[in-house]
């Protein structure tokens, strides 16, 4: 599948307002391509973290971002090793092709007890496409939701269905969605971008969902 790469000034704007919420930020990437998320909202930031598989990318991305750790690898497997968590990352971008849910379960497996008690995430998620041809009933991930919602209701709530997976997801390792933003785009509006503040349960300043 080709990327969509026409909703550029939308992810940046809502990186943007999501770096507002977060002092001295520490950002991993998970999918760094050819950095141009970065050259417009991450290149102040010191500290850093980006995965790329792609190993012509990957050289790239180095040369970017010097200061940065810079890991040519499939970054599921990486993040649940908890490679990068010598750093105290605060802002979580993943910006992959299709899904992002087995990205978030890997973090969560690997950073999850060093997570700060408030950071933010910023998501591309690609499957509302797929959400609308099959009602979402094929795609693996997305099996608990299709029970919750049924499968008439995953297309038209699909950002919703986010929102209550996302807070499914982090309340395994104590922390709940504390604010949130999202939008449709895309061709056909056939992608999902969201992003979240969570903060840890118990912490000033949050609330138990």
């Amino acid at each position: 599948m080709k990327k969509d790469n026409t909703t550029l000034r939308q992810k940046v704007t809502l990186r943007q307002n999501l770096l507002r919420e977060i002092d001295n930020p520490v950002v991993l990437e998970t999918h760094g391509g050819f950095g141009h998320v970065y050259e417009r909202c991450y290149r102040n930031v010191f500290d850093g973290i980006v995965f790329e598989k792609d190993a012509q990318k990957a050289e790239f991305l180095a040369s970017q971002r010097k200061t940065w750790s810079v890991y040519e690898c499939d970054c599921v497997d990486a993040l649940q090793a908890g490679v990068g968590s010598h750093l105290a990352v605060n802002v979580i971008d993943i910006d992959p092709y299709g899904e992002p849910w087995s990205v978030i379960d890997a973090l969560l497996v690997g950073y999850g007890k060093k997570l700060p008690d408030q950071w933010g995430l910023a998501v591309n998620d690609g499957l509302r496409k797929k959400v609308q041809l099959s009602g979402g009933w094929d795609v693996a991930c997305l099996s608990e939701a299709v029970s919750h919602w049924g499968a008439t209701a995953m297309y038209r709530n699909y950002m919703n269905v986010c929102r209550w997976m996302l807070e499914k997801k982090v309340a395994t390792v104590g922390f709940t969605v504390a604010k949130w933003a999202g939008y449709y785009c895309g061709r056909l509006q056939s992608m999902t971008h969201y992003a979240a503040l969570l903060k840890r349960v118990g912490a000033e300043g949050s609330t138990v969902p």
